[in-house]
């Protein structure tokens, strides 16, 4: 029995996010609602096992966990997911997209004409 890893041993907030904003992910397993969902039954599926979405927020549990929020594309729902729950859709998630308003202006040549 005391092999059994704990979530409770693991501290995420040591490191930054696996995931950053807008990222593309998969769930890993099939959520149902636990009662924390509102306007939906306890019980009802909220995402199924390989429905993808995009991460549209990050925030902590516990001061121990990240969440991120993820608006699913199937079901329509925004749900919390711990980060075990979630792979990355796209296959890499480690590929640095530059937004478009991150380009650097191209330097000018000095007046005068050199």
């Amino acid at each position: 029995m005391s092999n059994i890893v704990r979530d409770s041993d693991v501290v995420e907030l040591n490191a930054p996010p696996w995931f950053a904003y807008g990222d593309k992910v998969r769930a890993r397993r099939t959520v149902r609602n636990d009662g924390t969902y509102a306007g939906k039954e306890i019980g009802d599926i909220l995402v199924r096992k390989g429905e993808e979405g995009f991460v549209v927020s990050i925030g902590t549990f516990l001061q121990q966990f990240y969440i991120y929020g993820v608006e699913f594309l199937d079901s329509g729902n925004r749900v919390g997911m711990k980060r075990k729950e979630l792979d990355a859709a796209d296959g890499d998630e480690d590929q640095d997209i530059p937004l478009p308003c991150s380009r650097l202006p191209e330097p000018r040549a000095p007046a005068g004409g050199a």
